[in-house]
């Protein structure tokens, strides 16, 4: 277990936990974190995604706006088995959401006023 007091969280604080570990020998595969704004893009060799798991109303909201595709309730379905079941099941099961979801995850769309792109499911 790895655990640091801070004040305040922030994202260089999570950056340098994150470089601690693999210092110490982890292998860091995906990063799963709560609405975090920059922390993934910090890691782009790593997998990760934005997912607000600690408010039930912020689920509700995610899970509606992405029923139509099934890629939030997959996710939360492989989150609430993570407590259940060891790291490789776990990692296999996430990896293969990912692989399953890339070209979706990965698309962008092209703001017409400014000609710059965002990814078109942002959350």
């Amino acid at each position: 277990m790895f655990k640091y007091y801070v004040k305040y969280e922030t994202n260089s604080l999570y950056g340098q936990g994150i470089e601690e570990l693999k210092s110490k020998g982890f292998e860091i595969i995906a990063i799963v974190c709560d609405g975090r704004k920059g922390l993934i893009q910090m890691f782009k060799d790593i997998l990760g995604t934005n997912v607000p798991v600690s408010s039930k109303c912020n689920n509700k909201k995610i899970f509606d706006k992405a029923s139509k595709t099934g890629s939030i309730i997959e996710l939360m379905e492989i989150m609430d088995m993570m407590k259940n079941t060891d790291k490789e099941s776990f990692t296999e099961c996430l990896m293969e959401w990912h692989d399953k979801w890339k070209s979706f995850l990965n698309e962008r769309t092209i703001n017409e006023e400014n000609g710059k792109s965002h990814y078109t499911h942002k959350n």
